[in-house]
This record gives structure tokens, C-alpha cells and sequence, in this order.
């Protein structure tokens, strides 16, 4: 199913899965598609559209059941699979990535870090060792990891995504700024590029003092 529906759909799941939560958190149960209209800016329309792309969740006369869509909006994102998942580059961005980002509870389960700068070799971080780049090979044929995150250098991100790939590995959460799709189209790749969102919150402040006020766009979606 997920084949047929659109990659705009599939960007909002997690925001809709977050309000749920949020929702949960709250004490509500019960919301109609116009007041989760009104919580997240999105038009009823849109969100009933977007959730009948996965089947019929809410009753008419009584709206959503929170808990209920939020797990199966959780299943359907596969944030119950527990992916194992390892990152490559122990940098200051890998080991923000490493320390802040949750993992468990996203679908992922962290199980190994790997830098070839034998000065980070060794550090703990989340309780887990940094492994030299060269055990990783022997790592990934004895523990199989599904993920990796790579916060790697552009010029260094195609042969270890080419090895990872031969390895197994079939998702990226990629930071590199490195095609990975151009040599392997078949695997999944999520690019991370802070410098775009960065610039295109440029745009949006920019665009607040524009005589006509601010386009439709300068929303969250």
C-alpha cells in the first residue's frame, strides 16, 4: 500500500503521530477531524484524506479515537519493528545524533558506532564503544543491521554506503550530502540537510514582511 501513496502523505504521518500523542498526554480520547484541523493547521479535508489513504479510522458522528489511530498510525510508519541500526561518523554531529535523538520508540534499535579517527576509537557514547572503521565489516556480518546513519564526509560516504549496501544494509538516514539513490536505487534513503532548512527558514522570515503578508507556504506542513 504504501507504494501508492504520495511521499507529502507520508511526511505528515509522523507530525499527525506526534499530535496523538501530545493529544494522549492531554487526557482526550475522543477528537473530530475539524478540532485536529484546528490543533495542527491542516484543513479536515486534508486530514481525512490523508488518513483514508490507509483505510477508514474514524466514525462519522464520532471522530477519532485518539489511542487507536495513534497506534496504527505508529504501525504504519513501523515504529514497531526495532530496526537495527548503526551510525558511522562519532563527530560532533554523530555524537549529537548518537546522545539526543530517540531511538527506541521510532522504530530503531542503536546498536553500533563506528569513526576511522583512532582518537574517538574507544570513547562511550550511549553506553556503546566506538569500533574502528575496520571491524565494521566483521560487525555487520554478525549482527546484520537494517540502518545506518551516516554522518560521514561527502567524499567518504560512497564507499562506505557501496560496502554497507553489499552488507546489507537497505535504509540510510544519510547527513553526507552524498547521492546515495544514484547507485543504489533500491534501498531506502532519508537526506538530512540542515543547510536547506536553515535557508528556507531564511526565506520564510524574509517572506513575513512582504506587503501582502506571508504566502500560503510559510506554514508548517
Amino acid at each position: 500500500m504504501s507504494k501508492q501513496v504520495s511521499i507529502s502523505v507520508i511526511r505528515r504521518l509522523p507530525r499527525y503521530y506526534r499530535f496523538l500523542g501530545e493529544l494522549l498526554k492531554n487526557g482526550i480520547h475522543r477528537i473530530s477531524s475539524r478540532e485536529l484541523s484546528s490543533r495542527m493547521g491542516l484543513t479536515a479535508s486534508q486530514i481525512r484524506q490523508d488518513l483514508n489513504c490507509f483505510g477508514g479510522f474514524g466514525q462519522q458522528g464520532y471522530g477519532y479515537n485518539v489511542e487507536a489511530l495513534y497506534g496504527e498510525i505508529g504501525h504504519i510508519l513501523g515504529l514497531d519493528q526495532n530496526y537495527k541500526t548503526i551510525l558511522i561518523g562519532v563527530g560532533n554531529l554523530g555524537r549529537a545524533v548518537a546522545n539526543h535523538m530517540t531511538f527506541d520508540g521510532r522504530g530503531y534499535e542503536l546498536i553500533g558506532l563506528f569513526d576511522s579517527n583512532e582518537k574517538v576509537v574507544g570513547d562511550v557514547v550511549r553506553d556503546i564503544a566506538v569500533m574502528d572503521m575496520d571491524e565494521m565489516e566483521d560487525f555487520c556480518i554478525k549482527n546484520k543491521p537494517d540502518v545506518a546513519i551516516l554522518c560521514t564526509p561527502r567524499e567518504a560516504a560512497q564507499r562506505i554506503a557501496d560496502k554497507l549496501v553489499e552488507l546489507g544494509v537497505r535504509g540510510f538516514w544519510n547527513y553526507s550530502h552524498y547521492d546515495i539513490n544514484m547507485n543504489h536505487p533500491h534501498v531506502a534513503v532519508e537526506n538530512v540537510h540542515l543547510g536547506d532548512s536553515l535557508m528556507t527558514l531564511c526565506y520564510k522570515v524574509k517572506d513575513l514582511d512582504s506587503p501582502d503578508g506571508p504566502a500560503e507556504g510559510n506554514k508548517n506542513i
